[in-house]
């Protein structure tokens, strides 16, 4: 028998008037789109600068051999196609009517959900690679760019073909319905057990998977990190035999065994603050959703009937979604504080930027300075 898995507002609102928890949903409603409205009139300024600097930087230095470039290039730009969809969504909430057509309000309720699971997917796929090459060394130096891309051409046909129900499962309405859009569309009447299905798969590919992708690799990067630091301490009490031996494999550039080893912590150390940054922004911005998502549509489909559990389950879905969507400006902070050569090229653009605007055309007198400003970051670059 089919039955409807009621995910609108609207729905939603039938369901609880005929009992007495309904008696405040109403006001929630109007403060709901209240909340959407200024959340992505906040969320847009500051994610559009963000996402095309981002998109900017790492555009044009795509030929340096940086980690996971690739995949944060593609994060960048999952997270523009959102951003730059938010004015629509700004507007239907500010003036509840939608007069640009059914399909593109389709097509911008489906870039909502497209962005999540995008963005969920380059997080696993940088945790990942910077585990497999932090542990796997000879993995990393045959490792082509070329993978980088068919990877991520993979992800983009894959998220796209995967978050398609949600605009099939989208009805286009009433005659008198034409003007509603995002959370006030209907929605189609699927079988009970095509709902389950939808629902187990989305919550375990879209969420439970990724998390345990994360998680694994936060892990694995701590535990190597400390066994590290475990046999340089062991290292460091060892007899003098050892020390001889690591005397004598001095290299001819003077380098010892010992710096290499610091050098190899150094750098798992920056694998970890990423990838538990990625678990970090993970568990912020898309954990409250799916955990949510489950009870949402428990509520809707009246398993739960207990009243005060109802409404705060429906309060708290449209914070899950703002959550979800505040991602698109903490990626961007992600690439900042957590790779130094970002770093390094937006000081060198903002500073030369400046520089040219401030200063006068004709002194030459500040382009030698310059020149060796940008040598020197470049070494520094190239180092890093």
């Amino acid at each position: 028998m089919p039955v409807k898995l009621t995910g609108s507002t609207e729905g939603f609102s039938t369901n609880l008037s005929s009992s007495s928890c309904g008696h405040n949903l109403t006001d929630w409603n109007q403060t709901m789109d209240k909340m959407y409205t200024y959340f992505y009139l906040l969320l847009f300024i500051p994610g559009l600068l963000l996402n095309t600097t981002a998109l900017w930087v790492l555009c044009k230095h795509f030929s340096k051999k940086t980690k996971a470039v690739i995949f944060m290039i593609n994060l960048a730009l999952a997270d523009l196609v959102h951003i730059l969809s938010l004015p629509l969504r700004i507007y239907y909430y500010f003036t509840h009517t939608w007069p640009f057509g059914q399909s593109l309000c389709l097509l911008c309720f489906y870039l909502k959900y497209f962005n999540m699971y995008a963005a969920i997917v380059f997080l696993v796929c940088i945790s990942v690679q910077r585990y497999v090459f932090l542990l796997n060394p000879f993995t990393a130096r045959r490792w082509r760019r070329r993978y980088d891309l068919l990877i991520s051409i993979g992800v983009w046909v894959f998220v796209g073909v995967a978050c398609s129900p949600f605009i099939l499962m989208r009805s286009s309405g009433s005659s008198n319905n034409t003007a509603s859009c995002f959370k006030d569309l209907p929605i189609r009447k699927v079988s009970a057990t095509l709902g389950v299905t939808m629902i187990t798969l989305c919550e375990l590919f879209g969420f439970v998977i990724p998390l345990i992708c994360i998680i694994y690799c936060s892990i694995r990067i701590a535990w190597s990190l400390n066994h590290r630091q475990t046999l340089d301490q062991q290292n460091s009490t060892a007899p003098s035999s050892s020390a001889r031996s690591r005397l004598q494999s001095i290299t001819s550039n003077g380098q010892t065994d010992k710096n290499h080893e610091k050098d190899v912590n150094s750098e798992k150390r920056r694998a970890l603050r990423m990838v538990l940054s990625c678990s970090a922004l993970f568990l912020l911005c898309f954990a409250p959703y799916h955990i949510n998502f489950l009870l949402y549509l428990m509520v809707s489909q009246n398993f739960v009937l207990h009243c005060s559990t109802r409404l705060a389950v429906k309060q708290f879905h449209p914070v899950s979604l703002c959550l979800a969507s505040m991602s698109c400006c903490l990626n961007p902070l992600l690439y900042y504080f957590l790779n130094a050569e970002f770093r390094m090229h937006l000081r060198r653009t903002s500073s030369f930027s400046s520089s040219f605007l401030s200063s006068p055309i004709s002194s030459p007198k500040q382009c030698p300075a310059q020149a060796r400003l940008l040598r020197m970051e470049s070494t520094c670059s190239d180092r890093e």
